[in-house]
């Protein structure tokens, strides 16, 4: 090599954790659902929950509660969000029940994204453990590795409604567990859960003293007649974090607004108050126009109950994913009771050798249709997949039709597969 050429760069080395860090919402299929639609193809996406991809505006009392203070949006502001945003938030869950909910002890974050991240950042020391549903939202697992913890699993069964067994959970707590976080209302399967089994979590966080982490997001999207059940009315004086934002029920993924409301005995999670608190200085502060429409968000009109009750968009595209999985041999779905999706199960001879990854992947390439696999959620199965009931009821319904077209394709390979050994044989 001549002396004066440039020596060849070494790659440069990233962390070892992230091997362990999977997001397949926007991960590898994604990347491959762009490169089909820069070479023209047409693609139904349905991997990520975000309504303003399909059609959905932020309301607007909202809009114009953010336009009419853009002038006191240029400087930073708290670490812990607008002092009024924050009463705002610690009002609405005072009306909830919530103990201890004051201004001092809400924390403004950019999504609530960014809050799971601190707050396990504040909480953990290495090996540290932290119990999360199976299937969880994979961000819960990321952010606990990803601050040198270590993800334990309680089973959400679809055969029990996807919902928890405080006894199977009880039975993974050891000396290193420091919390247990539910989703409640569920992503990725739409299970609320009722008030008896979270009073019976709660009993095993406080006979182990352990903190309670309470995703929240979908507190307002339900269905029919299910019910949303806040957990920090129920833990009382045990540390409840709680997270909830605009993202969802409030259509405003784009706006990164999102809330963690620390309450239960002020002396027992005083330290993880001040190390939170210290996080936020770090990052400055929060995005602030968005903040200015929390208070419309939290007390003013109620814009997602039209949606969810019957004859809104939400209810009758839940529909059209019910009757879908009811119609097909090769489907079976525990119909999703809140939050933005179904999460259906393949069966029958479809399901024999299935793969979800490979399923989705020739589900987009010869269908146009992308779907998250079911395994993206750190379930120890491979045949269920995950759909948001963001499109048109019209649009779900052709989805499923492209579904049942790829599945009855594998049903007919495997029922033949026998007969093609024999003849062989």
């Amino acid at each position: 090599m001549d002396a004066a050429s440039p020596k060849p760069m070494t790659p440069l080395k990233t962390s070892a954790r992230l091997s362990e860090v999977r997001y397949e919402i926007r991960g590898e299929l994604a990347r491959r659902a762009r490169e089909l639609e820069a070479a023209g193809r047409s693609l139904i996406k349905l991997n990520i929950g975000n309504p303003g991809a399909f059609g959905f505006r932020a309301p607007e009392h909202l809009q114009r509660a953010i336009a009419g203070r853009i002038e006191a949006t240029d400087p930073y502001t708290h670490q812990q969000g607008l002092p009024a945003a924050r009463e705002a938030i610690a009002a609405f869950h005072r009306a909830r029940g919530t103990p201890n909910a004051a201004p001092e002890r809400v924390f403004v974050g950019n999504g609530v994204s960014e809050l799971i991240d601190l707050s396990l950042r504040a909480l953990l020391n290495p090996g540290d453990e932290v119990l999360l549903p199976s299937p969880d939202y994979p961000l819960w697992s990321a952010a606990t590795i990803l601050n040198d913890g270590r993800p334990v699993y309680y089973a959400c069964r679809p055969e029990n409604g996807f919902l928890p067994d405080p006894d199977e959970i009880a039975a993974l707590v050891t000396p290193r567990t420091r919390a247990i976080v539910l989703i409640n209302p569920n992503n990725p399967t739409g299970a609320s859960y009722p008030r008896a089994l979270l009073e019976r979590i709660v009993a095993v966080a406080a006979k182990h003293r352990l903190l309670l982490m309470a995703d929240e997001i979908y507190d307002g999207i339900l269905y029919d007649e299910a019910a949303f059940e806040p957990l920090a009315p129920l833990a009382g004086d045990l540390p409840c974090l709680s997270f909830g934002g605009l993202s969802k029920v409030h259509r405003a993924c784009g706006w990164r607004v999102g809330w963690a409301v620390l309450s239960g005995d002020p002396m027992a999670s005083g330290d993880l108050h001040h190390a939170m608190d210290l996080l936020g200085a770090l990052r400055l502060c929060a995005n602030v126009p968005g903040q200015f429409a929390i208070e419309a968000a939290l007390h003013g009109e109620d814009t997602i109950a039209a949606l969810t009750a019957p004859g809104g968009r939400l209810h009758e595209t839940r529909a059209a994913l019910v009757e879908a999985c009811a119609a097909s041999p090769h489907l079976s779905l525990v119909a999703p009771q809140g939050a933005l999706y179904g999460f259906p199960a393949v069966v029958g001879d479809a399901a024999r050798g299935f793969d979800d990854h490979a399923f989705a992947l020739e589900l987009m390439e010869e269908e146009g249709v992308l779907v998250v696999p079911g395994s993206s959620f750190n379930v120890p199965y491979r045949n269920h997949f995950r759909v948001t009931l963001l499109p048109e009821a019209p649009v779900l319904r052709e989805v499923f039709a492209r579904i049942d077209r790829v599945l009855s394709r594998r049903a007919a390979a495997a029922a033949a597969t026998p007969a093609v050994a024999s003849a062989v044989a």
